[in-house]
């Protein structure tokens, strides 16, 4: 029997790779003006951080990887902007790991480009005007 939509309500967190948390909070925070909202300790050495946008309700969580687990994933993580051009010019100043250019498919696809975190982890930004 399929869940119903009463039982589920909204995504709340993704969890990306990240194995040296320390390095993934400064660029979730710093280059991209993420807020960090937890860190705290968990399961006998662990680190649990959670990244979230200065809008919107969903946050990353930049997990320590599972032993033999997956870095440097391509996340499926799509985050807004009002100017891809802008925002993609701006990323690539800080020295983040930006595509060459924005794409551009022509409508009804706006804008967008990839980027990657200092894990390698791949992320999309897309305009949203």
């Amino acid at each position: 029997m399929p869940v119903t939509a009463a039982r589920i309500g909204q995504i709340n967190l993704v969890a990306i790779p990240a194995p040296d948390q320390d390095r993934s909070i400064e660029f979730y925070v710093e280059k991209l003006g993420f807020e960090k909202r937890t860190d705290v300790p968990f399961g006998g050495g662990y680190r649990w951080v959670e990244v979230y946008p200065p809008n919107g309700p969903t946050g990353i969580a930049l997990a320590p990887p599972r032993e033999g687990g997956p870095v440097a994933v391509e996340t499926g993580i799509s985050l807004t902007t009002a100017d891809a051009d802008a925002t993609h010019a701006e990323l690539r100043a800080a020295g983040v790991d930006v595509d060459a250019e924005v794409m551009r498919m022509g409508e009804p696809v706006p804008p967008m480009f990839w980027f990657r975190d200092p894990a390698g982890n791949t992320l999309l930004i897309v305009e949203q005007p």
